[in-house]
């Protein structure tokens, strides 16, 4: 009988047992509690939501909403779950967290083919398939395992990283492109700021409200080298009103074209993917809530109506540099045989880490059935994050969120403004997925 193994029991982990079982393969699901909980944890069962209860929009014409909708099309036990346990929440989808767990407990203990471990794991069961779902949270054991002895290069312990913004909301009105001392391409959109909207700036930043760190997240935040190296914006701020004027908003080099000088500051945002949809806010990591972000940067010029595909964040985080070491079917390009699922991949958010579950334990039961792998149409928000995971963009990997920034673009103008265009996407999406499906099921057929 064709068998995986899944190390962990979050959400990603049961996506990626229930498709395997689903598929005819023998699963052994590992999972550490209830005998030792992570600093995170409390509950004993599966798929425990630590942060909120809310996964967010349920519209199609948002991008987990749309990841969503792709995910119940392939049977998945999270949105299962979700439905069983909703509460209102407008147009988000929120649960009641117990209702929410203990449903997907229920379904993975009594499944067949599924069969239970209540063990750490410090590494892989050797001469098998595996699927690595451990978590942001992976124990010290199985973070220096899968570092050093399966040869992961790269591996984070503190994810901080500055917003990325949809650079169609950008006003390239105010905005320019320019690179410092035009030294190589004007790759950099700069927004151009004036005394008096720098200091305005500076004052709502100072005072804006952070973000309440949690116990593990000071635990990380002791390693002062890594702190320093990747210090909040806003903390760089409160040493003094000049400070950020001779670091991330130095306006030495930049020349505004249509004024001919230097502007009193300068926020430059950087290119994120080669085709140039979305943009980071060069040396904003910061620990601000998500609201305050919103509300503080959308006051740098150009930035008022820019919509955030990522918040900045600082905590920790276990994840690979994938690029380069993951497949589109979040494979090992080293040691195929083995696969990683959820945070520790780069997605980002719980629904994320589901779809990448369900796209890992799916591969892995096709290879333990001789199968030939199945990678997911980029113009689909699952191919697109295990597109963007696998490939990275243009600068350093950060984990990122769904957003239409990272699915391939339509190639053409849509008439009606973002929500008539964002229509567009998910209709492709959910095509290109029934197509996929039923290439899928012809090939069966023929075999």
């Amino acid at each position: 009988m064709a068998e995986i193994h899944v190390l962990g029991a979050g959400l990603a982990g049961c996506e990626a047992a229930w498709q395997a079982a689903h598929l005819g393969v023998t699963v052994y699901l590992y999972e550490m509690k209830p005998h030792k909980y992570s600093p995170a944890h409390h509950s004993p069962k599966m798929a425990e939501l630590v942060c909120s209860n809310s996964l967010r929009s349920d519209s199609v014409t948002n991008a987990v909403g749309l990841l969503k909708e792709e995910m119940r099309r392939c049977g998945s036990l999270i949105m299962e779950a979700a439905a069983v346990a909703k509460v209102p929440a407008g147009s988000a989808l929120a649960v009641d967290r117990e209702v929410f767990s203990s449903y997907i407990t229920e379904k993975i203990t009594n499944h067949p083919n599924i069969h239970l471990v209540d063990r750490e794991m410090s590494n892989i069961v050797t001469g098998a398939i595996n699927v690595i779902a451990t978590g942001p949270l992976t124990s010290d054991g199985m973070a220096a395992y899968i570092q050093d002895t399966l040869g992961c290069s790269g591996l984070h312990f503190f994810d901080a990283a500055a917003p990325i913004v949809d650079a169609a909301g950008i006003d390239m009105d105010i905005a320019y492109f320019a690179s410092r001392y035009d030294k190589g391409d004007a790759d950099y959109i700069n927004c151009p700021m004036t005394k008096e909207q720098y200091d305005a700036f500076y004052e709502a930043l100072i005072s804006a409200q952070e973000a309440p760190l949690k116990d593990f997240d000071r635990e990380s935040q002791k390693d002062l080298t890594v702190f320093e190296g990747c210090m909040p914006v806003e903390v760089m701020a409160r040493r003094g009103h000049d400070t950020l004027l001779y670091g991330p908003l130095k306006p030495v080099g930049l020349i505004d074209p249509r004024v001919g000088k230097e502007a009193y500051a300068v926020v430059q945002l950087r290119k994120e993917n080669k085709e140039g949809s979305m943009y980071n806010l060069v040396g904003f990591q910061t620990h601000l809530t998500f609201p305050e972000q919103r509300r503080v940067f959308r006051m740098i010029p150009g930035l008022e109506s820019a919509e955030f595909l990522r918040y900045g964040v600082m905590h920790r985080n276990t994840y690979l540099n994938s690029p380069g070491q993951l497949t589109p079917t979040y494979a090992m390009l080293s040691c195929p045989e083995i696969f990683f699922a959820g945070q520790m991949t780069g997605v980002e958010g719980y629904v994320e880490s589901a779809g990448s579950g369900l796209v890992a334990g799916r591969n892995a039961a096709y290879m333990a059935l001789g199968q030939a792998e199945r990678i997911f149409p980029k113009e689909t928000m699952l191919g697109a994050m295990a597109a963007y995971v696998s490939e990275g963009g243009t600068g350093k990997f950060v984990p990122m969120n769904a957003n239409f920034g990272i699915i391939p673009t339509l190639g053409y103008r849509v008439k009606g403004g973002k929500m008539a265009k964002y229509e567009k996407y998910a209709q492709r999406a959910l095509e290109a997925l029934d197509a996929f499906f039923a290439a899928d099921a012809a090939s069966e057929d023929r075999t």
